[in-house]
């Protein structure tokens, strides 16, 4: 995209030899929009960020990977305000216009010469074909970049947008859910493009869950507006566009994760329809997703459905097991609360053998619906966290 340029190189908060500090800049101040994290323990670099925010412009984020700078006190704030100065001195901007973001460890102190240090390096490696590297430079326990570019000729014009985000684990829903860096060349207004990024995670990050909400959990989107002409308009034609648009983005970027969790083999739709509100669908769909024995049976393939029932029931949401209907792909096992039969059961037992797999969960006959999407709890996700500092 015109207009925006990105880097990343090793800096060395990672033992090993791979990207973990990684920058983004746009040519001219941007408007900006963020989601962040409600965690009570929000890691300093998230503090830099919102203030930094609060006029609705960015120019530049800096990210680090390999250490979370969170629980560090007052030395982990000077040091998320020194990335920020740092960076802006080296751009020439503004330091207000400096967004942080920081991944990994948490309770470890920040390497901050090592950055200081890599930090020139960085800024004369910034390329317009940067993005892709950047998206490397941000994983932590991720397997793969993540990364997703759409257009389309709204209002005339064509639009942009581009993401990169990382997250397998510390992953669930609650104002964001992991980091993710989104740009657009649309003209827009700060209050319209806090509205759209809102709007858009609601059916994105904030509807996939792999474990546990982070301290450091972040989404930040620039707007640009190098496509040119007017601002885009709330209520407007184009602005619907737009925010399907960039709903598309997130819910891509938030799948990416899903099919990327720790030791996932498995991505699982859930589906929670006939709730009395859609909120309450939400909360049932979420309380199925998070449940680790439904996430282990989708792991071992196991059509349990009661493991599902249970989930349900613990929901603290109304609802009647004879209104409960269950369903593994095209096959529906559960009838009015019961079993519709060990013959029926074999057949959604082969459901489960595919690695995407959707699960439909009627409750009612009410009009609340709601989609969320989960991975499966294996023995590579055990090994993998109990040996992360390790």
């Amino acid at each position: 995209m015109d207009g925006i340029r990105a880097a990343s190189l090793w800096a060395g908060i990672k033992p090993v030899n791979k990207p973990d500090l990684a920058l983004i800049v746009t040519d001219r101040p941007a408007v900006a929009a963020g989601l962040f994290t409600r965690n009570r323990f929000q890691a300093p670099p998230l503090h830099v960020t919102r203030r930094h925010l609060r006029k609705g412009r960015l120019q530049a984020i800096i990210i680090n990977s390999g250490n979370a700078n969170a629980c560090t006190g007052a030395q982990g704030l000077r040091h998320a305000e020194i990335m920020a100065r740092e960076t802006a001195r080296l751009l020439g901007v503004a330091v207000t216009h400096v967004a942080v973001a920081s991944t990994g460890v948490i309770g470890v102190p920040l390497p901050i010469d090592r950055i200081r240090r890599a930090l020139p390096r960085l800024a004369a490696a910034l390329s317009p074909t940067g993005g892709r590297q950047a998206a490397r430079g941000i994983m932590t326990t991720d397997t793969r970049p993540k990364a997703v570019a759409l257009e389309s000729r709204i209002g005339g014009r064509l639009i942009r947008i581009g993401g990169i985000a990382k997250g397998g684990g510390m992953v669930h829903p609650n104002m964001a859910t992991m980091l993710a860096f989104l740009a657009t060349d649309a003209p827009l207004s700060a209050p319209l493009l806090r509205r759209a990024l809102a709007e858009a995670a609601d059916g994105s990050f904030h509807a996939i869950t792999i474990d546990d909400m982070s301290t450091n959990d972040l989404v930040l989107c620039l707007a640009t507006g190098g496509a040119g002409g007017p601002a885009l308009r709330p209520g407007g034609a184009a602005y619907r566009q737009f925010r399907l648009l960039l709903t598309e983005a997130c819910h891509r970027l938030a799948l990416q994760m899903v099919g990327d969790a720790e030791g996932g083999t498995k991505i699982v739709q859930i589906t929670v329809q006939g709730a009395a509100t859609p909120a309450q669908a939400r909360a049932m769909a979420m309380a199925v997703a998070r449940s680790p024995l439904v996430k282990t049976a989708m792991y071992g393939e196991d059509p349990n459905w009661g493991r599902i029932m249970a989930a349900l029931g613990a929901s603290g949401e109304a609802v009647r097991e004879r209104d409960v209907s269950i369903a593994f792909g095209p096959v529906t096992m559960v009838r009015g609360g019961q079993s519709a039969g060990l013959a029926v059961e074999r057949r959604a037992a082969r459901v489960l053998h595919d690695r995407e797999i959707s699960v439909r969960i009627t409750v009612g006959r009410g009009r609340g619906r709601a989609t969320v999407w989960t991975s499966d709890l294996t023995d590579a996700y055990v090994r993998i966290n109990a040996h992360y500092r390790t």
